[in-house]
């Protein structure tokens, strides 16, 4: 059974209690949470104060993808304020194996990123401490981008990945993801699917949420 966690980049903000809210009725199992400096990648979004109002909402794990510079420096912030996973870019991040014991250490589950030209094989070193692989499915910073197709391939050499190294990190999705994408997905292995547009731009956010979450669990 796939995991579903609903970003919240494109969620309404007036009404971030409710649409969490929305989500949680119609089946999500995390809430996603990108946070994004305007250096590492091209956008702003929001820091640890949108994470704890997001912990305050839901009792669902917080997900928290750092797309931003020197993330070292803030990982203690965004775990106090409630982030279960937080996962950092292996290309922004120089000790890597370092960073994830810290997160570790501080309570939260530790992921990595990979960006859609950074080689699977570069998680090599630290596959067997992580608890969770995020393959970006586009390139980060903007939301409402549509999904690569080589991610499907991508996929595969995770899940081959792991298999060799008999570890069983989570492998996660974010990008482009909708009904047909998680689907096709889904059938060659991915763990957990990042949806943001396809869920909080529709009229129905809990209706969508349980479309989604039905092509991930058959």
């Amino acid at each position: 059974m796939g995991i579903l966690a609903p970003s919240i980049l494109s969620a309404d903000f007036t009404n971030l209690a409710q649409q969490i809210r929305m989500v949680e009725i119609g089946g999500a199992d995390w809430i996603h949470c990108d946070v994004m400096d305007g250096h590492f990648v091209p956008n702003l979004s929001f820091g640890p104060s949108i994470i704890k109002a997001a912990h305050k909402i839901t009792n669902l794990p917080i997900d928290v993808h750092l797309m931003i510079e020197n993330p070292d420096k803030y990982l203690e912030d965004f775990i106090k304020a409630g982030a279960s996973y937080v996962t950092v870019h292996v290309e922004e991040v120089v000790h890597l194996n370092r960073t994830v014991n810290r997160i570790k250490e501080l309570g939260a589950k530790a992921g990595v990123v990979i960006n859609p030209t950074t080689p699977v094989k570069s998680i090599l070193d630290v596959a067997e401490y992580i608890d969770l692989l995020l393959i970006m499915t586009v390139n980060p910073g903007l939301g409402g981008q549509k999904f690569i197709p080589n991610s499907i391939q991508r996929i595969k050499e995770a899940i081959t990945l792991r298999n060799e190294l008999n570890t069983n990190f989570l492998i996660e999705i974010d990008g482009g993801v909708n009904v047909e994408t998680a689907k096709t997905a889904f059938k060659v292995g991915a763990d957990v699917f990042v949806a943001g547009s396809a869920i909080f731009k529709t009229d129905n956010i809990s209706a969508a949420t349980m479309e989604l979450k039905k092509v991930i669990t058959q």
